[in-house]
């Protein structure tokens, strides 16, 4: 057996973590644009109006109303004149035709792009730009 008044000691380990900052380098940043012509299309849509005045000379009893016949619009121009009575003359109409017509176009425009540029420095030899 083993005499009571003997002491056995234990020894432990304990670990313990530190951190700290360390610079082991440096990165400049630096962004360029660049500029290049692109090429782009575009459907362009344009109406034409086409005017023609018809003669009419016929009296009517009152002002006719503006109408559309097919793709034409017809607009009647009327004009009051002084007989014994007075009646409404039917002068001329405007026809009005529309035309559509399609376009494409090319044109070239200016288009910028950056691009980031990365150049890492030594700690150890800094270049004079750093140091100011």
């Amino acid at each position: 057996m083993q005499d009571p008044s003997s002491t056995l000691e234990i020894v432990s380990e304990r670990a313990t973590l530190a951190k700290r900052e360390v610079v082991t380098g440096k990165v400049r940043v630096e962004t360029r644009t660049e500029h290049h012509d692109e090429l782009v299309t575009a459907a362009l849509r344009s109406e034409a109006v086409d005017v023609e005045r018809v003669p009419v000379n016929r009296e009517v009893d009152e002002a006719p109303a503006i109408r559309t016949e097919g793709d034409v619009t017809i607009v009647p121009i009327v004009e009051e004149i002084l007989i014994v009575e007075k009646r409404l003359v039917l002068k001329e109409e405007l026809h009005i035709r529309r035309t559509v017509s399609h376009e494409t176009v090319e044109t070239s425009i200016d288009l910028r792009e950056q691009h980031a540029v990365i150049e890492r420095l030594d700690v150890a030899n800094p270049t004079s730009e750093e140091e100011t």
